[in-house]
């Protein structure tokens, strides 16, 4: 027994076994004769957890210590304590060939009255040829010797054991002290692998000065990381309600959207109008006396350009006054269908490939977090970080709930739809055949799809927001921009939409240009040059596409004719633009795009993906507006539900902004200047800002997406010939 201060022993490798109080004596050890490792063990008696008794072994080369009882950390900080610890010491390299060593044992503790047994033993087969671990445990680690022969110079250190579990983990080491023996240190130094019934490690002689290494066996204190189960901790009573309180509010708020849409739905079809929902007996509406725009003319007698594939596939009039919807909706209807189809089932496919491999990453990501405790690896918002299980900002998961339930009902709007549509036709319905825009919905599923792959993604990337995923919650925001645009465009031009494949093959390169940009876009001079002169190409190819309706080629012609226009027109004659309104807003749209190409060249922002996609979001509001100013000056008009979204739209995206630009963290900065933009919670105790922003930019996509279906409801009524291209 021992009190406080300070026991003091001297022993030595010859001693046997004793309790204390002990005295040893000293012994030899030849170098030319196999060595002995010793172990020293240690069984406090009393049980006094509060006051433990520190054990310090102090060699010639080295020093161990510990304390009983030993306090190990398992996954998530738990916590095991052993009162009986045994350690082998380090034996040095010796260089006499008779050298005596001592080592001392010092006992230490505040305790009154501790009884503890000391036992120093002699471990047989130090030296490794084949040897059988006969007990091991975490508070009992082994660890042999082994010394390569003269004439080897690789060999595989093989282990095995009768049962799976516990865990273990085998190391080789150099000849050194300390040796990394315990469950927290083991993997600090050498090689290691975690093993079952099985493990083997290849060990070179040249990887090793000494020509010697130790093979060190650790029993973890859990079975997790060879695929055991861990115990289970439930949540605790007070921090229950607070999780059970917020899922069930994000819940609420987006369910009720579906049972707003039924209800409107029911609204709407007692009165045969709005969603399209309802279907009913309406007569055309008289479109004959509509005056035509100059504007809005679109082919002249003299005018060579054409569509892109008129030659074999379009039967458009060249010498009409004015290009209408119906001149660019001749196509066989199941051949558009199944056109159109393909963008839903491509993009599926790619949510599949892209979505599995991300789930992994993260995932690896967390349980890095949850093994090292490293909280720098992900840039959470700390002040309001709610951990659930593994996860360790649940609340920044929940949140995109949003975009997954609204997504989903934003398909089942659409399948609705369809499906009146297609009875519609079945019944060789005159305002189905020959009336409004072209119903098409393979872009509006895609559309859906991608709103619900958005969530699922930007959840991924809040497992572990970091610079190497950020990615991942931008991809699909690339998509839905492109696809919006590409919806905006098929409404007047049926026919002569991008294919599916050329469509994902652009926004494939845009994700391309995304990861390279991240990767080497932080001042890089030449990306930036390089990709500025993409985006102004690509800004001149779509303004020209628009502003002639899609009837130009790009070829080995382009430059001739490009000569011809501007000798007529700014050299023969000066002559205004042809559809001048048109001109306009084009000439605007790229000042603007020139703009942000110039701010990317010259300030070269370090978030290059961020700014990418506001580039992509610029476009889809310009081409929005575009449509909108032109389909006005056409002289249709907007109904009452689309203008209610427009409205309710704008507002809830104004504020869904103000939340995301409050920059609750950044991984453009180091992890500590990243904390210092940690905010608290302010909803419920449980959500940030960040959680508004997926709250409220998930209704405001939901929203805008309401907008593109029902914009052009007006027209359901007007015969196609009447209804303009632009």
């Amino acid at each position: 027994s021992t009190g406080p201060g300070t026991n003091r022993e001297r022993t030595s490798p010859r001693n046997p076994a004793h309790s204390h109080p002990a005295r040893g004596d000293s012994s030899s050890i030849r170098a030319e004769e196999s060595p002995e490792g010793v172990r020293v063990s240690v069984n406090v008696l009393s049980d006094q957890n509060d006051r433990p008794v520190l054990f310090v072994v102090r060699q010639k080369e080295a020093v161990v210590s510990f304390q009983v009882p030993l306090i190990l950390r398992g996954l998530y900080q738990r916590k095991y304590a052993y009162q009986e610890v045994s350690r082998t010491l380090c034996q040095p390299q010796t260089k006499a060939e008779v050298e005596t060593q001592h080592f001392y044992v010092d006992v230490s503790t505040l305790s009154l009255n501790t009884s503890y047994q000391l036992r120093v033993t002699r471990v047989e087969n130090f030296v490794l040829h084949v040897a059988t671990v006969a007990a091991t445990g975490p508070f009992f680690p082994q660890y042999f010797k082994y010394e390569f022969p003269e004439e080897v110079d690789s060999v595989i250190v093989k282990v095995t054991s009768a049962m799976a579990f516990p865990c273990s983990v085998i190391s080789i080491q150099d000849i050194l002290c300390p040796v990394y023996d315990l469950d927290n240190n083991v993997a600090f130094i050498g090689m290691y692998q975690t093993m079952t019934k099985k493990a083997a490690i290849t060990v070179q002689k040249k990887d090793f000065p000494s020509h010697s290494f130790y093979v060190v066996v650790v029993v973890k204190t859990e079975d997790e990381a060879c695929g055991g189960a861990l115990p289970y901790y439930p949540l605790s009573k007070d921090a229950s309600p607070a999780y059970v309180r917020s899922v069930l509010f994000c819940l609420g708020i987006f369910l009720s959207f579906y049972i707003l849409t039924l209800l409107i739905a029911c609204w709407l079809r007692g009165s045969a109008d709005g969603l399209g929902l309802a279907a009913g007996e309406r007569s055309l509406e008289n479109v004959a006396g509509r005056p035509r725009l100059d504007s809005l003319s679109s082919v002249e007698e003299d005018d060579y350009d054409t569509l892109a594939d008129i030659d074999y596939d379009k039967n458009v009039i060249r010498t009409k006054q004015y290009l209408c919807v119906a001149d660019l909706a001749r196509k066989d209807k199941r051949v558009l269908r199944k056109k159109y189809q393909i963008y839903f089932w491509n993009i599926a496919t790619i949510a599949v490939f892209y979505a599995l491999p991300v789930i992994q990453l993260v995932i690896t990501y967390q349980t890095v977090v949850n093994v090292t405790g490293n909280q720098d690896i992900c840039y959470y918002n700390f002040l309001c970080a709610h951990p659930l299980g593994n996860l360790s900002a649940f609340n920044n998961i929940l949140s995109n709930l949003g975009y997954v339930l609204l997504g989903l009902l934003f398909l089942l709007i659409i399948l609705q739809r369809e499906i009146n549509y297609n009875r519609a036709l079945l019944r060789n319905d005159a305002h189905a055949l020959e009336c409004g825009i072209p119903k098409h919905f393979g872009l509006f599923y895609a559309m859906g799809t991608a709103l619900m792959m958005e969530g699922l993604l930007s959840a991924c990337y809040h497992v572990c927001p970091n610079y190497t995923n950020f990615q991942f919650d931008t991809s699909f925001m690339y998509m839905i921009a492109g696809l919006c645009m590409l919806k905006l465009y098929q409404k007047r031009h049926p026919d002569i939409n991008a294919s599916a494949y050329s469509a994902y093959a652009c926004l494939a390169l845009v994700i391309f240009f995304s990861v390279v940009g991240v990767v080497f876009g932080k001042g890089n001079t030449a990306f930036w040059i390089v990709f500025s002169v993409i985006h102004i190409v690509a800004t001149l190819l779509l303004s020209t596409q628009l502003y002639y309706m899609g009837r130009w080629k790009l070829d080995s012609g382009i430059l001739r004719r490009i000569l011809h226009v501007l000798y007529t027109d700014c050299v023969r004659q000066c002559s205004g633009p042809m559809y001048v309104d048109r001109m306009v807003l084009l000439v605007m749209g790229n000042i603007i795009n020139w703009s942000l190409a110039a701010y990317g060249l010259i300030v070269r922002p370090n978030d290059f993906a961020s700014y990418l996609l506001a580039i992509g979001i610029c476009n889809l509001l310009l081409y929005f507006a575009f449509y909108i100013i032109m389909k006005l000056r056409s002289g249709e008009r907007i109904k009452l539900i689309p203008l209610l979204c427009i409205i309710s739209t704008s507002v809830v995206w104004g504020f869904a902004l103000f939340f995301f630009f409050q920059g609750l963290s950044t991984w453009q900065k180091t992890p500590a200047e990243s904390r210092e933009h940690n905010r608290d919670c302010i909803l419920l105790d449980f959500f940030d800002d960040h959680d508004i922003w997926h709250f409220l930019s998930s209704i405001a996509m939901f929203g805008s997406f309401l907008v593109l279906l029902t914009l052009d409801d007006d027209l359901d009524c007007v015969q196609r010939d009447k209804i303009y291209v632009f």
